[in-house]
């Protein structure tokens, strides 16, 4: 299995400025996420980045990075500019690991590579593990998703899908039902590197802006995802003060 784990990284951010230099643990943030990247078996680890503060703080770890336009309206866009920064090709496989993801496990960017190499029928590959309590079905920042017989999305939603008539405002899984759980999507992407070229330029799916999902882009052109179902839900991402707070206990 061959394929390169790539981490955007940008200094903007309006709930945590500069949050990729955070400190953990008595080192920044991207680089602690990048430190666990590397204990998946990808063939290399690249950052991502938009500043170069980011590039020298990783290179002071020992992490490669590489420096991409400031102005790029998606992780997705930057990460096909490092495509071609580091000359990868079309067949080859990218895992976008999101740069404030501290405690990433490693095996599950091993399993959604995997999966991708193992589905060439899809463009994509991703991950999701299953809903436990109610409210987090009816959270519309939980993203869900609603799979085939196959494993492949059939939609992402920031509403509860699927939507059971029979047991409305109740958890169905807790109320003597066998069937499935309902699935949390996970924010980890494989992508081929042909198709993560050409998917800036899709234009934007009305599904997409109404949802504020960027995955939507690539179901609505007709892309096909393929979805890894975890047993245990990842470790908590960073994205306010609070949660930098609860990251930075479980690293000292």
């Amino acid at each position: 299995m061959s394929f390169t784990v790539l981490i955007p990284a940008r200094l903007a951010s309006t709930r945590l400025p500069n949050k990729p230099l955070a400190d953990i643990g008595g080192a920044p943030m991207v680089v602690r996420v990048a430190q666990r990247a590397m204990q998946s078996r990808a063939s290399r680890t690249v950052v991502a980045a938009d500043s170069p503060e980011i590039i020298e703080k990783c290179a002071a770890f020992g992490i490669q990075a590489v420096l991409t336009r400031v102005d790029h309206p998606s992780g997705s866009d930057r990460l096909a500019e490092a495509c071609s920064l580091l000359g990868l090709q079309d067949d080859d496989i990218v895992l976008n690991v999101q740069g404030d993801e501290p405690l990433i496990d490693p095996e599950l960017i091993n399993a959604v590579a995997q999966l991708l190499i193992e589905r060439p029928d899809c463009a994509m590959s991703t991950a999701a593990h299953s809903i436990e309590q109610l409210a987090d079905l009816l959270n519309p920042n939980v993203v869900k998703v609603v799979l085939d017989a196959r494993q492949t999305a059939l939609y992402f939603s920031r509403s509860p899908i699927p939507a059971a008539r029979d047991f409305a405002g109740k958890a169905w899984w807790e109320a003597g039902s066998t069937l499935p759980k309902p699935l949390r999507h996970v924010g980890i992407y494989g992508y081929r590197v042909g198709f993560l070229r050409q998917f800036p330029s899709l234009p934007q799916a009305p599904l997409e802006q109404l949802e504020s999902l960027e995955q939507l882009r690539a179901l609505w052109h007709g892309h096909r995802i393929a979805v890894h179902l975890t047993d245990a839900a990842p470790g908590p991402g960073v994205d306010t003060p609070e949660d930098l707070e609860r990251a930075r206990k479980l690293f000292v």
